[in-house]
């Protein structure tokens, strides 16, 4: 770093190659540490290098650089989790099998779900209505509409994922 610093880009080049893995491993480590899934420790190793980068003049050549990259690679994983925030993501498809479909109670949440479905085209209106509201399975739905079960699954998601959409910006 010290080379690359006064201007050497083969040294700087060596240094990046070298303190590559290190980055990696150091990655690896705070995604292990902070029990995160659901992201990948390359985006820290890039994030990290591109801070090394606009950053290096920054290093006090007198201390080791260990220390100041590890300083780094922590802050830019707890910036990552930050943006991404520390939830727990399970795929619909995973559990949709098991949700049971809530009983209708009520002319009032009828009209509301009604409301919100006929948001939606009618595909996923049918695939929304067949499997939440009625109870049926991926399978009668995908038999019935001629759908692969993996198709129902997916246009189900993006149903409930529009549906979740438009009810955060009705609440609003």
């Amino acid at each position: 770093m010290r080379g690359a610093i006064a201007g050497d880009s083969a040294a700087y080049q060596s240094f990046l190659v070298a303190v590559a893995p290190y980055l990696r491993a150091t990655a690896r480590r705070q995604f292990m540490r902070l029990s995160w899934a659901g992201g990948d420790p390359e985006d820290i190793v890039q994030e990290v290098l591109l801070a090394i980068h606009l950053k290096r003049h920054t290093w006090d050549q007198q201390r080791a650089i260990g220390p100041w990259i590890a300083a780094i690679t922590r802050n830019k994983a707890i910036d990552m989790l930050r943006r991404r925030g520390r939830q727990t993501e399970i795929p619909i498809e995973d559990v949709i099998e098991q949700l049971p479909a809530e009983p209708a109670s009520g002319a009032e949440e009828a009209r509301d779900v009604d409301r919100m479905l006929a948001t939606l085209n009618p595909r996923q209106r049918d695939i929304i209505r067949s499997v939440s509201v009625n109870g049926a399975s991926i399978r009668e739905v995908a038999d019935r509409l001629e759908m692969s079960e993996g198709a129902v699954r997916v246009a189900l998601h993006r149903a409930l994922k529009a549906l979740a959409a438009r009810y955060r910006s009705d609440a609003r």
